[in-house]
């Protein structure tokens, strides 16, 4: 019973809309003709997106990226790493295959609320069912291996807050999702994403929270992407979060969207409907959560505390927070950086030492294959 039951809800959570923190606006020429600024057809004129491709070998929501796309995810990657690991994060790769049942105490349920999959599930043969071998699920998303990483053990005290930050391939199943909003790389069925995670001492996860947020604010800032923070309402709230602020950026493209409603400090702010809108919308990137010790009641997970205190052990918090969702802020950055008259994308001066030198993506001049080079040593 108390696996499904979810989590509290701290008193900073809003009960039905969304709470204006923080904005940062798009400047006007980001707020024109969509057509002129979406990703998909930037992509395709630069020659750095495949989705036709990707359809043939494995259907609708999977991408290739090409050339300057695939540098740009590996730039994209270790400059949130680098931010990360700036701030005393522990780099860590974590494996993309979990224990079904592991994910299920993290709070990631296999099914939503419509009944819709929403993990990938690996088979099982014949004889792992007959020995009752525990089912295997494609993580979708780093904080589940971080997360169990500490099943059954006993942390110290001393050693928290423990911090790591790592990139890993995500897999969501995404059932539900189609049209407008599901276009391009915007939602897809497998991503690179740069995660962090920490456990704490119980009354401490909000140090750590902020501190995740600042990380995000810096890396995106850093970017040039225009951006929003959110208090995310009890609606938006998954089984194991305590507490959660979302940060959305700018996308030209996103003019139709369904009607979202914040509710600033003083101010009372709605997006557009579909109908009305058509110079671009925000779009969620990163996520950050105080789970408090949801997973790690859930994980058998425990602190040892010090002498003299309370109780011998306790279960510690934890958080998690997006550093890089990276194909939608590949995706922002095209938008955004995307130069009609000399037809090239602006890159972000912090990405430049990550790309070699190059600050921008033209379409290539060529198309004539080069030679085959001859082996140094004939």
């Amino acid at each position: 019973m108390a696996v499904q039951l979810p989590n509290l809800m701290s008193s900073h959570t809003p009960i039905s809309e969304a709470e204006l923190l923080e904005t940062r606006k798009p400047p006007p020429e980001l707020c024109g003709n969509s057509r002129v600024r979406d990703h998909v057809n930037i992509g395709q004129k630069l020659k750095i997106l495949d989705f036709s491709s990707a359809a043939t070998t494995s259907g609708w929501g999977f991408y290739f990226l090409l050339n300057e796309a695939e540098k740009l995810e590996q730039a994209l990657v270790q400059y949130a790493k680098s931010v990360a690991q700036s701030y005393d994060y522990l780099p860590c790769s974590p494996p993309s295959l979990v224990y079904t049942d592991l994910g299920s105490a993290c709070g990631f349920r296999p099914r939503d609320l419509h009944g819709e999959q929403q993990v990938y599930d690996i088979r099982q043969d014949v004889e792992a069912i007959k020995s009752k071998k525990p089912g295997l699920s494609l993580a979708g998303t780093a904080e589940i291996p971080f997360a169990a990483m500490q099943t059954n053990s006993k942390m110290q005290s001393t050693d928290l807050p423990r911090r790591l930050v790592g990139s890993s391939r995500c897999y969501r199943a995404e059932a539900g999702a189609r049209g407008k909003e599901a276009r391009g790389l915007y939602r897809v069925h497998e991503f690179t994403k740069v995660e962090m995670f920490a456990w704490t001492l119980p009354g401490r996860e909000t140090d750590v929270f902020n501190e995740m947020i600042n990380i995000q604010r810096e890396i995106i800032s850093n970017l040039g992407l225009p951006f929003r923070r959110l208090e995310m309402p009890a609606s938006d709230l998954g089984a194991s979060a305590f507490r959660k602020q979302d940060i959305e950026v700018w996308f030209p493209s996103r003019g139709r969207l369904h009607e979202t409603q914040v509710k600033g400090k003083n101010t009372q702010m709605r997006e557009k409907d579909e109908s009305e809108s058509a110079g671009g919308g925000w779009g969620e990137v990163t996520s950050t959560s105080i789970c408090t010790d949801y997973q790690t009641r859930r994980l058998n997970t425990l602190v040892e505390l010090p002498p003299g205190s309370k109780h011998k052990t306790q279960y510690p918090s934890t958080v998690n927070g997006t550093a890089m969702a990276v194909p939608r802020i590949l995706a922002a950055l095209l938008e955004c950086g995307w130069n009609a008259e000399d037809e090239a994308v602006h890159l972000p001066a912090c990405l430049w030492p990550y790309m070699n030198g190059q600050n921008m993506i033209r379409k290539p001049k060529s198309e004539t294959k080069k030679p085959i080079a001859k082996s140094r040593s004939s």
